[in-house]
C-alpha cells in the first residue's frame, strides 16, 4: 500500500522538479514519476570541512569518514573543497547518514579519483578484484553525493599485461543510496551497485547525474534506478566501439536496475552498443537479472538488437525492456527486442522500485 501513496505523491513533484533538470537533460521529460523532495532534513546536519590546501577541517575525504562517530544516529555532511582528490575512500557500514559534497560551482569542480583495477597487486599480496578496485566504496546506509565526479583513471592501453581491467569508480554495498548531481566515470565496470549481502535489499537512486564508461559499466545486483540522467558511452582502450550499458544481476525475488527518463549518448560508432547483458554472478542460474530502459532517448549507437545473452544463459530467460523509448537507436517490438505493454509498465516506475523510500536531499 504505501507504494501506490508513494506514486500519488511522486506524480504531485514532477512538474516542480522539472525545473531543477539540466539543459542537457530537457530531452527526458516525458513521462514518468520522480522521487526527490527539495529541501533538508528537519534536524541540522553536522558538517565537517575538507581542503587539499590545509584551509578545512581535514585534508583529505577519508580523513573527515575516519572522524564521523561510529554508528551516528544523524547527517553528518562532509563538504568537499574543489580540487582533486587522489585516494581511496571507504565509508564503513557502521557510518550511515554520511553526505559527500563537493562545494565548488559545477561537479566537475571536485573529483576524488585513483586507478586500481582488479588486476592490481595489493600491498599484502594478492589482487584487488573488481569490487575491491572501488576508488569510493559506501557500505553504509542511507549515504548521499552530490555536486562532485568520482573517478577511476585506470589505463588499459597502458597495462596490457595486468590480468583484469575492470576498474570500479564507485561501488554500492548498501540501502537508501541517493546519488544527486554527480559524475561517476570510467571505463570497464564503472559503477557497481551492490548490496551488503544477497538476501538484502539495496536500493540506489541516482538523478541528475553522469555516468561514463563501456563495458557492463553499470552493474550489480542492487535495485537501483537511473532517473533524469545521461549515460554516456565511451570507446574502447584501442580506440574501437564496442560494449554494453548494463549488467544486472537481480536476485528473482527483486527488481534490477531501471533506467528511467535519461539519455543515452556518446562518441562512439552507430550500432556498437548492447543496453545490457544478463549477469549470473557465479553461475548462479536462480538469479533473474533485470533492466528497463523506458522514457528515455537512445543515439544510433544502440544496436538493433539491444540485448545479449552472458555466461552461457539466455537473456530471453530473464527480465529485459523498453517502453517509449526515442531516438535513432530506438525501435519496434519485437522478440529481439521486447517492449512493455501500457498495464506492465504500470508497475514498473520509480516508485515500485523505491518501494516506500522518497529520498530527501541532505
Amino acid at each position: 500500500m504505501t507504494v501506490h501513496r508513494s506514486k500519488a505523491r511522486l506524480r504531485t513533484r514532477r512538474t516542480a522538479l522539472a525545473v531543477g533538470v539540466p539543459l542537457a537533460l530537457a530531452v527526458c521529460t516525458t513521462n514518468g514519476a520522480t522521487a526527490v523532495e527539495a529541501g533538508t532534513d528537519a534536524a541540522a546536519a553536522t558538517t565537517l570541512t575538507v581542503a587539499k590546501d590545509g584551509s578545512g577541517m581535514y585534508s583529505t575525504v577519508q580523513a573527515a569518514v575516519n572522524a564521523v562517530p561510529a554508528n551516528n544516529a544523524s547527517r553528518v555532511v562532509i563538504s568537499v573543497k574543489p580540487g582533486t582528490y587522489r585516494e581511496l575512500v571507504k565509508v564503513p557500514s557502521n557510518k550511515p547518514h554520511v553526505t559527500v559534497q563537493g562545494s565548488g560551482g559545477s561537479r566537475k569542480d571536485t573529483v576524488i579519483v585513483y586507478n586500481n583495477a582488479a588486476g592490481t597487486a595489493k600491498p599484502g599480496g594478492g589482487t584487488y578484484g573488481t569490487s575491491g578496485s572501488a576508488t569510493v566504496a559506501v557500505e553504509a546506509d542511507d549515504f548521499q553525493a552530490r555536486n562532485l565526479t568520482l573517478s577511476n583513471d585506470f589505463d588499459e592501453g597502458a597495462n596490457q599485461s595486468l590480468g583484469g581491467h575492470q576498474a570500479v569508480a564507485l561501488r554500492t554495498a548498501a540501502d537508501q543510496v541517493f546519488l544527486d548531481g554527480v559524475i561517476v566515470e570510467g571505463d570497464q565496470d564503472t559503477l557497481l551497485l551492490d548490496t551488503a549481502a544477497k538476501e538484502k535489499l539495496g536500493r540506489v537512486y541516482v538523478r541528475n547525474s553522469y555516468v561514463v564508461g563501456n563495458v557492463d559499466f553499470i552493474f550489480g545486483r542492487a535495485t537501483a534506478v537511473i532517473d533524469q540522467s545521461v549515460i554516456t558511452l565511451k570507446k574502447r582502450w584501442d580506440g574501437s566501439s564496442a560494449g554494453y550499458v548494463t549488467a544486472p544481476s537481480t536476485a528473482a525475488d527483486r527488481k534490477g536496475i531501471l533506467v528511467n527518463r535519461s539519455v543515452v549518448n556518446g562518441d562512439v560508432s552507430a550500432g556498437t552498443f548492447y543496453l545490457g547483458r544478463n549477469w549470473h554472478a557465479g553461475g548462479d542460474a536462480t538469479l533473474d537479472p533485470q533492466t528497463t530502459v523506458r522514457d528515455s532517448t537512445l543515439s544510433a549507437a544502440i544496436r538493433s538488437t539491444p540485448w545479449v545473452d552472458m555466461g552461457g544463459f539466455s537473456w530471453k530467460d530473464d527480465r529485459f525492456a523498453e517502453y517509449r523509448n526515442t531516438g535513432p537507436g530506438s525501435g519496434a517490438a519485437s522478440g529481439d527486442r521486447p517492449q512493455l505493454t501500457d498495464a506492465q509498465a504500470g508497475g514498473q516506475e520509480v516508485a515500485d522500485w523505491l518501494a516506500g523510500w522518497t529520498p530527501t536531499a541532505s
